[in-house]
């Protein structure tokens, strides 16, 4: 074949950044799906399309009727499909109904086998604003999301992800869906799959096929058409795909995280035609940005950390998986346990530990807890029952060794096993890795089937490829699990093998390390601890945050005890958690970063340290905190309190922790992170001048931002100040409604800047108190004038 005569549509063009958009499902001018042009000839499309369009045009409960006895559609008019039976049809179903049935929590071939609709609990799944990235450490964006109330977010039904909200008039193609690892992405994904093939939900779809990246990534070195690669995973589609542009098709991508395929989103590569092969990475791109299927549906889960990697343009809707709300916590302890009266203790004992509460918003954590708690809660076992996040997960991981070792009766092991588990857990979370495959369990000295044997610890995903060659895939059953694995490697360092891992290789030479033995030298936990504090307080990102936290619990004599199996001799004094803990005080009086103040915090309440709250529990009960002079550390404890209340107000009122007389611009940075959090922040008459508005405006700028409401009267913010403020106002991320400005000294300048923010950001304010500023006819014309537009929100102006 010429070059002449191949489809205009697989061509090689170089593109630039600009032109990713151009190459994306585009939309008209009344909001509905524009696609590419399609493989086929135009007027062959107009013909097909013109025989069929009253078939498609059919509501799907006019093509399809149930047969009772299958609980699966069957096709009517079998013309409209005239390459398919519904045979085929019902046979993706059936295999997919019976592959996403049952719920296997924790692993994929073992643990409890339950039927998924049985335990499945609702999710809290919001729209986000965007899919920006964020390479915050995820317990941290866990505690963040506990704090946010959810009075203004529009909750969005798994079954719902593309239908639009109330008031929206928009197509939706592709959705995005983020969220922490953990939080229920791909629960979600496996029951929205299960209610459609049960013929509960989403019936205008009439094929799902659902491609996770961990198993993409095995056919990274393949090169074959979209239909091959169809086949291969869904070999009763044979027949199927080959006209499945007849059909309403939803291609689901489960765990873009976990991608080791190449998305080029520039490549030069552009194809349409579903029989033309490349590789599997260029048949995605063209599959995502509509160039193949234009009419298909696309989801994609992520988490945040890699939610970027699709470009903007291509996704027409973002939604964010946030989790449990606490309602719905308690209805999957309910489900899960159904001893009632187990389930209620549960329940109260995880309340009573805010840490261990916060921590149930992600559901693997709730199965965790429960599978440790329901033992222990019960008349089988006694003992200490976990209030940290350490004894939590040393009890679970004590109880998967004690089951395999009942299962396998191979107990002589577990201390070198999972000495290289932990091993792997610490090496790959330095790369960054939550997924690693056979040669990285090799490189730890781990057997893979030996590593199987673990499989409460370790889940492996099978894909059968030529016959009887299996690929592994390997992950950890929650990241936290890796956290905790990594820590405990680098306490069983310390205590068996006399080496501090966070010390820097070329200082233990073979010289130094000969010296240490002669010399019988002892790394003490407390200077592994100090290295461990510096090394996390050096991260950006607060990766090590967890594994500092877990470190810390870990030396901690009820884990201790838990743990005498693993230790060659037990390590740890109360002396020696006392040095730690001054060397976190003394860590927290320096820390200028007030989330890293946060989590020495969380370490001290591993440690037991409980001192600095309540000393602030004290002046708050006794009311006398106005009067009390803070000190730095006070200050961060009081911060900590503030944030790690169980019902934290959405109302921040400055004067209520420092008298009035005595507030100023130092008392706003530092309690920055509440006000932060706040939805309505009071700070009227508190001495506030220009650079405490300056830090009000990150605030406003922070993302998400969940400020509404601002009362700043009887400052003297002046026209500097304002400018500070209109920087926050103008931000896309601002979402404040009211804002209160009575007499604060407000001039021309000043109102000029507001105005000109206003503008920028026309879709939030609605509310602006100037009252009492010294502000010209001609300066209030310009606020007038927004108030009267119909295009800004502004519907209540005093002046």
């Amino acid at each position: 074949m010429k070059d002449g005569d191949k489809p205009q549509c697989v061509r090689s063009v170089k593109r630039k950044t600009s032109d990713i958009e151009s190459s994306c499902v585009s939309m008209k001018s009344d909001g509905s799906i524009e696609p590419p042009p399609t493989f086929k000839d135009a007027d062959q499309q107009t013909v097909r399309r013109s025989q069929q369009s009253s078939a498609v045009t059919e509501p799907i409960s006019k093509k399809m009727k149930y047969d009772e006895s299958v609980n699966q559609p069957q096709d009517i008019n079998e013309s409209m499909y005239p390459a398919v039976s519904h045979e085929d049809l019902n046979k993706l179903r059936s295999n997919l109904k019976k592959k996403f049935l049952y719920l296997y929590e924790g692993t994929t071939k073992q643990g409890n086998q339950t039927l998924l609709n049985e335990i499945y609990t609702e999710l809290y799944i919001t729209e986000s604003e965007s899919g920006e990235i964020s390479n915050e450490h995820e317990v941290r964006q866990i505690e963040t999301q506990s704090r946010r109330t959810a009075t203004e977010d529009t909750a969005i039904k798994c079954s719902e992800i593309f239908t639009a909200l109330p008031g929206e008039d928009k197509p939706i193609r592709t959705v995005l869906t983020k969220g922490v690892a953990g939080i229920g992405k791909t629960v979600s994904v496996h029951k929205f799959i299960l209610d459609w093939a049960e013929g509960q939900e989403n019936q205008d779809v009439q094929l799902i096929f659902p491609l996770p990246f961990r198993e993409l990534n095995l056919m990274k070195d393949r090169t074959l058409s979209l239909s091959d690669l169809l086949h291969v995973f869904f070999p009763e589609t044979k027949e199927i795909e080959k006209s499945s542009d007849e059909y309403k098709v939803l291609f689901i991508f489960d765990g873009l995280d976990e991608c080791r395929l190449s998305l080029d989103f520039q490549s030069d590569v552009r194809l349409c035609d579903v029989s033309e092969s490349a590789s599997v990475d260029v048949l995605l791109k063209n599959l995502i940005v509509g160039n193949l299927l234009p009419s298909a549906l696309i989801w994609i889960t992520s988490r945040p950390a890699a939610a970027d990697l699709i470009p903007s343009e291509c996704v027409h809707r973002v939604t964010e998986v946030r989790g449990f709300s606490d309602p719905q916590k308690e209805e999957y302890f309910r489900k899960r346990i159904r001893d009632h009266s187990l389930a209620d203790s549960i329940i109260s004992h995880l309340k009573s530990s805010r840490s261990l509460y916060i921590m149930c918003h992600i559901p693997v954590f709730c199965w965790i807890s429960s599978t440790v708690l329901e033992k222990m809660l019960s008349q089988a076992e006694s003992g200490e029952i976990p209030k940290t996040l350490t004894q939590m997960y040393t009890h679970f991981l004590m109880a998967q060794i004690n089951i395999k070792d009942m299962k396998y009766n191979k107990k002589d092991t577990d201390k070198e096993m999972v000495f290289k588990l932990g091993k792997l857990a610490y090496e790959q979370l330095e790369k960054g890795n939550v997924i690693f495959y056979e040669e990285d369990l090799r490189e730890c000295g781990i057997d893979v089937t030996e590593a199987s044997v673990y499989s409460g610890l370790c889940t492996q995903i099978f894909r059968e490829e030529f016959g009887l060659n299996q690929v592994k895939v390997f992950c950890f059953v929650h990241l936290s699990v890796q956290e905790h694995l990594a820590a405990l490697y680098v306490h069983l360092s310390c205590t068996n093998n006399n080496i501090n891992v966070f010390e820097p290789v070329r200082k233990r030479g073979l010289l130094t390390r000969l010296k240490d033995w002669f010399l019988s030298k002892q790394v003490s936990l407390s200077e592994l601890h100090q290295s461990a504090v510096d090394k996390a307080l050096q991260s950006k990102n607060g990766h090590l945050d967890l594994l500092l936290r877990f470190l810390l619990g870990l030396s901690v004599k009820s884990n201790q005890g838990l743990l005498q199996g693993l230790m060659k001799q037990t390590r740890g004094s109360s002396e020696s958690n006392e040095e730690t803990v001054e060397y976190i005080k003394k860590k927290i009086r320096s820390c200028r970063s007030p989330k890293k103040s946060i989590n020495l915090f969380h370490c001290l309440n591993e440690l037991g340290d409980h001192s600095l709250v309540e000393e602030i529990q004290q002046y708050l009960n006794s009311g006398t905190l106005a009067e009390a002079k803070l000190t730095s550390v006070q200050w961060s404890g009081l911060v900590y309190f503030l944030l790690t209340l169980e019902q934290m107000s959405d109302v921040f009122e400055l004067n209520k922790f420092i008298g009035r007389e005595n507030a100023s611009d130092k008392d706003v940075r530092k309690l920055l992170p509440v006000i932060k959090e706040s939805r309505s922040a009071h700070l009227g008459g508190c001495n506030i001048t220009a650079k405490g508005c300056a830090a009000l405006a990150s605030v406003l700028k922070s993302n998400p931002s969940n400020l509404r409401e601002l009362d700043l009267s009887g400052n003297k913010i002046l026209d500097l100040g304002m400018k500070h403020l209109s920087d926050g106002l103008k931000d896309s991320h601002c979402k404040l409604e009211k804002l209160k400005l009575r007499d604060c000294g407000v001039t021309g300048e000043g109102c000029a800047a507001l105005a000109s923010a206003l503008r920028s950001n026309p879709e939030h304010l609605r509310e602006l108190d100037l009252s009492g500023n010294k502000l010209r006819d001609s300066e209030v014309k310009l606020l007038s004038d927004l108030k009267d537009d119909p295009d800004y929100k502004l519907s209540e102006l005093y002046y």
